[in-house]
């Protein structure tokens, strides 16, 4: 026995794994909106009309104008371990001008982590390929930037066996400039490599986009708004957005 309480030796957090303690979860704080650094400003819905697509066909690059719907929604603090994470659920959806059918559609997810200064990007689109891209930025940053490469072991690319034998995406990266006036830009870049093609092919988009409704709060900070307290402290009774 161990003369710290009572614990036995080798029963702790850190047992067995070399000093570190890999499984504390920390609280956090239930308001996601107050918590987001960089990301904070992207959180609601935003429309944008001027987006420009440059992708590849048969006879070289083509261009497309397109519109744009863009939702970002705060999520509960997420942990792995000691790890805290805020975030923004998101999801794009974009057709050309005057049209229906969608062009383009993609769900993922934007998100902060506070000790580390680090923006991760997610991306999900249903022409099976997922990417796990990210960066670093100062809390109040006005502009940042993700990246990915295929490969990666942490951060990187998987496609489908079609796309992977005949658009294979070896990197890509997406930089943010947070405009005024509740507005912000972002600038795609995607490299592809195409069998036919002797040079990589640089996939681009951009667009910029006006706020159009505020965020939601995330489920925790509205039942701290509601109830007044969750048990972790006085809370305010309203929601704090500070984009």
């Amino acid at each position: 026995m161990s003369d710290d309480g009572g614990a036995t030796a080798g029963s702790g957090p850190t047992a067995g794994t070399g000093g570190i303690d890999r499984y504390t979860e920390p609280d956090g704080d239930p308001d996601t909106l107050a918590n987001l650094g960089p990301l904070a400003p992207l959180a609601g819905i935003w429309e944008g009309t001027g987006g420009a697509d440059v992708h590849p066909v048969a006879g070289g690059p083509e261009g497309d104008a397109y519109v744009e719907r863009y939702e970002l929604q705060p999520i509960d603090r997420q942990t792995n371990g000691p790890q805290l994470l805020y975030g923004l659920r998101y999801h794009r959806h974009i057709v050309k001008p005057g049209e229906v059918e969608t062009f383009h559609d993609q769900v993922g997810y934007w998100l902060w982590e506070p000790a580390t200064a680090t923006v991760t990007f997610t991306l999900a689109i249903p022409r099976a390929q997922v990417l796990l891209a990210h960066g670093t930025a100062a809390a109040d940053a006005r502009e940042f930037e993700v990246r990915a490469e295929v490969g990666d072991g942490s951060y990187g690319i998987l496609s489908g066996p079609f796309l992977e034998a005949n658009f294979r995406t070896v990197s890509c990266r997406v930089r943010v400039t947070i405009g005024a006036d509740d507005t912000w830009s972002y600038a795609e870049e995607t490299m592809l490599v195409i069998p036919d093609r002797d040079e990589p092919f640089a996939h681009t988009d951009a667009n910029t986009l006006t706020r159009v409704a505020p965020p939601t709060p995330n489920p925790l900070a509205a039942a701290a708004s509601a109830n007044g307290s969750l048990g972790i402290g006085d809370l305010r009774a309203e929601t704090r957005w500070r984009p």
